[in-house]
């Protein structure tokens, strides 16, 4: 069996042209199956699995599976950590082309000179490896890299001040307000391999046609020169006087939209039809930011945003990997609510946790293998649990598919249970209740007019809820 990852995505429909024209149709891959794991027409020698794009070169590095495609610049960010493990990129088949570049906001960074003037150099990215690759390379004295989910180019000036992030091309970036200072990677869409897969087995029937119909061309990293010494003064950090607050996109954001607005609150370019990154607030001296929830309670933590708007999922996760952060859930909204679940096959004869793992026993299962979009979550509940030996699998989305291939345990949340039942899997138990929350710092210090609009948007959310006027609820049990 020849076991081929395809990515998930916006990259379904061109793939999926690519694939038929070398004879390997995907039965229900561009059309957007919720199904995971997937059959070539004709072809019972060929396995397809689904996943988040930049899950499949740590799949094919692992070796659970022979062939994959995706964005070269995901298979650069895993080497640029991990230079020797055995995946190959071996060709690009000419989709999805785009840059990854390092870039700064216009007016405040418009050269790599302009880094050197400042203090601390912040960068925000989702490809974090090779974004601590540039800061060295550029040799800067003093940098803090900000590992995002996403939506990097929403971080300067604010909050970063270079953001490395894929673009199509530089005026993709110029029309987010971002001036491009250095192209790290010119990639597209490219096919690998796993080493070891590619030297010992027969994999020609799916390798050759897919070799004929790309190009041999595959693109390599640049990194900058060392940065010349400063001639000029720092930078000195201008002083905030306005209160900061961040609000979701993607799924959240609907409930959110919702709850700003009974609460008497609306945001100009925050609705249900669009998302602008800096919606304008009713509420003078209120500065609005719209990021990715996951990354709101390490942005509270650090002083960047005084309030966010976040499912508690990701508010635990960063407490159970940083215990001792100042971040406190302090109201919670009451919507998007969803159970976060311990999942298996729906095969295993279990329908708690603890018959799974008497199960796993009785099978003499060294290693329970747990994958998870939350790893510390998964990690505390596998430590309470007392599993034994495991293997934790951070993973990006597309989760239902890993198990059981992949996986024997997924950390993931649920809300009618529709998905796990087309990936034949069910729920044997229950994590905590997750819904959009509010959080803040424990001990944050506001200025007379921050701890007034504080007030006034607290008033505003409170009203979403139905709840008493100078009720807020710090922390939770």
């Amino acid at each position: 069996m020849i076991r081929l990852a395809l990515p998930s995505g916006d990259l379904r429909i061109p793939i999926a042209r690519l694939l038929a024209s070398a004879d390997l149709r995907v039965e229900g891959y561009s059309e957007g199956s919720r199904s995971y794991r997937l059959c070539v027409r004709g072809r019972e020698d060929v396995a397809v699995r689904v996943f988040r794009e930049k899950d499949i070169p740590i799949q094919i590095a692992l070796g659970n599976y022979d062939l994959g495609v995706c964005n070269l610049t995901w298979v650069i960010e895993m080497q640029a950590r991990f230079p020797d493990q055995p995946i190959v990129a071996l060709q690009d088949m000419a989709v999805g082309a785009c840059g990854l570049y390092a870039a700064g906001a216009e007016a405040v960074c418009n050269s790599l000179a302009d880094l050197r003037l400042m203090p601390v150099v912040r960068i925000a990215s989702d490809y974090p490896n090779l974004a601590e690759a540039f800061a060295i390379a550029a040799r800067l004295p003093v940098y803090r890299i900000q590992a995002v989910w996403g939506a990097a180019e929403a971080y300067p000036p604010e909050d970063a001040d270079v953001a490395v992030v894929a673009a199509s091309d530089e005026s993709a970036l110029r029309q987010e307000g971002l001036q491009p200072l250095f192209c790290l990677l010119e990639s597209s869409t490219c096919l690998i391999a796993n080493a070891t897969s590619l030297a010992s087995r027969d994999l020609s029937s799916v390798l050759i046609p897919l070799l004929g119909v790309g190009q041999s061309h595959v693109g390599t990293p640049r990194l900058p020169p060392p940065l010349p010494a400063p001639t000029g003064r720092a930078r000195p950090t201008p002083e905030r006087r306005s209160l900061r607050m961040a609000v979701p996109d993607g799924h959240q954001q609907q409930y959110v939209v919702e709850a700003l607005r009974t609460g008497g609150l609306p945001l100009e370019g925050y609705d249900e039809s669009r998302c602008l990154r800096r919606p304008v607030s009713p509420l003078d001296g209120l500065d609005v930011k719209v990021i990715r929830p996951h990354d709101m309670p390490q942005l509270v933590a650090t002083g960047e945003m005084d309030l966010a708007v976040t499912g508690r999922d990701c508010l635990m996760e960063h407490l159970y990997r940083f215990p001792s952060s100042p971040v406190t859930e302090i109201l919670d909204l009451g919507r998007g609510q969803f159970d976060l679940s311990a999942v298996v096959s729906e095969e295993l004869p279990a329908t708690t946790i603890a018959e799974a793992l008497e199960g796993w026993r009785s099978q003499r299962k060294t290693v329970l293998r747990v994958a998870a979009e939350f790893p510390a979550i998964a990690d505390h509940y596998a430590r309470s649990h007392h599993f034994w030996r495991y293997q934790m699998i951070p993973i990006a989305g597309a989760s239902e598919g890993f198990v059981p291939e992949d996986a024997d345990i997924l950390i993931e949340g649920t809300e009618t249970g529709r998905t796990l039942a087309e990936n034949r899997l069910k729920a044997v138990d229950v994590l905590f209740r997750s819904t959009t929350c509010v959080i803040a710092r424990r001990d944050a210090s506001l200025g007379g007019r921050q701890r007034e609009v504080f007030a006034g948007v607290m008033a505003a959310l409170r009203r979403a809820v139905g709840a008493p006027a100078g009720l807020i609820q710090w922390g939770r049990d």
